[in-house]
C-alpha cells in the first residue's frame, strides 16, 4: 500500500476532514492527512485532545475488504505500527494507546462506515501522539517522546503501517496479535477494565484470536470486546 500525505498547517480535526473526504468524495484508500495543529482534536470516548505544534495529529483512511466487525482489528495493526514507529522504548495498552513508562505519549481514533452488505465501506485511523508537548490529561500521566518533526514521524509511522497492511493481506490477523502482545503488558499482569459504570480487575491474558482482551477473573478467562484500561 502506497500512502499520499497532505500536510496542512492547522485544521480543526484530520479525523473530521478525513471522514468527510472518505464519504463525501470517495477518496481511495491511503489518503493520510497530517495538521501541524489542530483546533477541535478529539480523543476516545468524545474527550478533547489537546494539539499544539510540534505534536504528530495524522489521520490515514483505508478501504479494507473485510466485514465491519473486524474493523477493530484495523486499531490494532495501526497500534502496532505506531509502536514500530515510535520505537522499543514505548509499550501497548489496549486497545489504541502508546505508552512511555506508565505515561500516555499516543492514541488512535478509529471511524468507520459499512455497505449495504455489512462490508468496510471506509475506515480512518486517526493517530495523535505527543513529541515535543505532553498536554495534560485529567487523571493521567501523559509524556512525550521527544521533538522530532511530525512529518518525518508521520513518514515512518506510514511505511510501517504499510509493511504491517502487507502482513495481514498475506498472513491474516494472526502475526499483527502475536506483535501487539509482543508490545503489551505482561501475561499475569494485574489490570482492571472500565466498561461504563462497571469495572473488572483481573489478571491479564493476551488477546483473543479476533483481537479482544482476556482476563482471568475468579478462576475464569473473560473476552472483552471494549472497554478502556485503566
Amino acid at each position: 500500500m502506497k500512502f499520499r500525505l497532505e500536510v496542512f498547517d492547522s485544521l480543526p480535526s484530520t479525523a473530521t476532514l478525513m471522514a468527510a473526504r472518505a464519504a463525501e468524495e470517495a477518496a481511495p484508500a491511503g489518503l493520510a492527512i497530517l495538521a501541524r495543529q489542530q483546533t477541535a482534536g478529539r480523543g476516545t470516548q468524545g474527550r478533547a485532545w489537546q494539539s499544539p505544534p510540534g505534536n504528530l495529529h495524522l489521520s490515514v483512511l483505508l478501504r479494507p475488504a473485510a466485514p465491519l466487525r473486524i474493523a477493530p482489528q484495523w486499531a490494532l495493526l495501526a497500534a502496532v505500527a505506531l509502536h514500530d514507529a515510535a520505537g522499543a522504548a514505548t509499550r501497548l495498552k489496549w486497545p489504541n494507546d502508546l505508552m512511555l513508562g506508565d505515561a500516555k505519549a499516543g492514541g488512535i481514533l478509529t471511524q468507520s462506515a459499512a455497505t449495504a452488505d455489512g462490508m468496510i465501506d471506509w475506515l480512518t485511523l486517526g493517530i495523535g501522539v505527543n513529541l515535543a508537548h505532553a498536554p495534560e490529561l485529567p487523571g493521567r500521566a501523559t509524556a512525550a517522546l521527544g521533538a522530532e518533526p511530525p512529518e518525518e514521524f508521520a513518514a515512518r509511522l506510514l511505511a510501517a503501517l504499510a509493511v504491517r497492511a502487507e502482513t495481514h493481506a498475506s498472513a491474516g490477523f494472526a502475526p499483527i496479535r502475536a506483535a501487539w502482545m509482543a508490545a503489551g503488558p505482561p501475561l499475569g499482569a494485574a489490570l482492571s477494565l472500565q466498561q461504563g459504570a462497571s469495572r473488572h480487575n483481573g489478571r491479564y491474558e493476551g488477546l483473543s484470536p479476533s483481537g479482544s482482551l482476556l482476563l482471568a477473573i475468579e478462576g475464569r478467562v473473560l473476552e472483552f470486546h471494549a472497554g478502556e484500561v485503566v
